[in-house]
């Protein structure tokens, strides 16, 4: 299981979803915990000024992106 820390800039537009929205992202999150499922995520590595990251889509509209310590 990975070990996950929260930007300040995720929390504040975290608190900004409707309900239903923050339920589906909790689910991807708890995926994502495992990396066995991060297939499933589609867990992918970005590029141009976001070459140092990687991302998951929560639904077709809101995307987290994240970066590995």
């Amino acid at each position: 299981m990975l070990n996950i820390i929260h930007a300040p800039v995720f929390v504040r537009e975290y608190k900004k979803l409707d309900e239903d929205l923050k339920v589906e992202v909790k689910e991807k999150i708890e995926l994502f915990k495992d990396r066995n499922k991060h297939e499933l995520l589609n867990v992918h590595k970005l590029h141009g000024k976001l070459k140092d990251k990687y991302s998951f889509y929560v639904n077709y509209k809101i995307r987290i992106v994240f970066v590995f310590i």
